[in-house]
């Protein structure tokens, strides 16, 4: 079996020593070979080389960014029975794709699942979304997209990852606080939330679209608006009306103990099992992507696209 080993030098919580005995374990059962990512969307032309190649097993050594990056290269040309599978050996700092998948969050344990999974020939097919703006490409992502509010916290903590700051989840939290009592606009809501057949529904001032749940992790505890969602299913959406703090509170308390049940409140929106979602503005607003940051966008189309990808796992 061949495999090709994608590394993120930079990922945020192992170190190289460690990554290099990552690599050498799944070495000793695999003919694997190894390239490391050197820029933004490296992770995806090394994919795209990949299914050009004809491997078999595509593994991402990295984070949430490290892991979209190769999907869409893997996807380039749309899903297909042909292609490599994905294996994911977690080294980010929230592995949230891992974790959603029910892989360890310890990349060693997770090597260990996988590389027993690739023995006993296991795996799943998954179902991904797409978002596309301004008429481009669908680009493909995992778990999730935020638009407004949490695509502009992960902006910030991407300008303070850049300056130094290590990526723990107290730097989201203290990002997150600031942002929301000095950064962002709390009185004019700028999002339209759109369903094919349905009127639009105005007056948002964020949106998370998810493919899974959870959405993301503090640390060990799940974060979950939208806590239906599932790989199996269609997008799942949480939208809120108000950024007064007593409904965001209320909000956010429901997102840490929601499990079966969306989060619920007269401030709160939430969709279930789309095929399609369209998010517009009335002025450019941030967009994130499985934690990047992708700039400031007036329209987004979310679709959903089932047994998208084959998972080892």
């Amino acid at each position: 079996m061949r495999a090709m080993l994608i590394a993120n030098p930079k990922a945020t919580s192992t170190s190289r020593r460690a990554r290099d005995l990552l690599v050498r374990a799944v070495s000793g059962h695999l003919e694997a070979d190894v390239a490391e990512t050197a820029h933004r969307d490296h992770a995806t032309e090394l994919a795209s080389r990949a299914v050009a190649e004809n491997y078999d097993v595509v593994m991402a050594i990295g984070g949430d960014g490290t892991v979209n990056e190769i999907v869409n290269g893997l996807l380039a040309k749309g899903p297909s029975p042909g292609l490599p599978a994905l294996a994911v050996l977690p080294c980010g700092s929230a592995n949230v794709f891992a974790r959603a998948l029910g892989l360890p969050n310890d990349p060693v344990a997770a090597t260990r699942a996988v590389l027993e999974a690739l023995r006993a020939g296991r795996g799943r097919t998954i179902g991904l979304g797409t978002a596309t703006h301004d008429g481009g490409t669908p680009r493909y992502f995992t778990f999730n997209a935020g638009v407004g509010l949490d695509a502009e916290v992960v902006r910030e903590v991407e300008r303070r990852r850049q300056a130094g700051a290590p990526a723990r989840p107290s730097l989201y939290v203290r990002t997150a606080l600031r942002h929301f009592f000095s950064g962002t606009d709390r009185r004019h809501p700028a999002l339209t939330l759109e369903l094919p057949g349905r009127p639009p529904i105005s007056g948002l001032f964020l949106a998370f679209v998810s493919n899974t749940a959870p959405w993301t992790f503090l640390g060990p505890l799940p974060v979950n608006p939208n806590p239906r969602a599932r790989f199996g299913g269609g997008l799942d959406a949480f939208a809120i009306r108000s950024l007064r703090l007593p409904p965001v509170l209320g909000a956010l308390a429901g997102m840490l103990t929601a499990r079966h049940r969306p989060v619920r409140g007269s401030t709160v929106l939430n969709v279930h099992d789309a095929t399609e979602i369209t998010i517009r503005a009335d002025r450019p607003v941030a967009f994130q992507l499985d934690g990047d940051y992708l700039g400031e966008q007036r329209a987004i189309t979310f679709r959903s696209v089932p047994e998208a990808i084959r998972i080892v796992i």
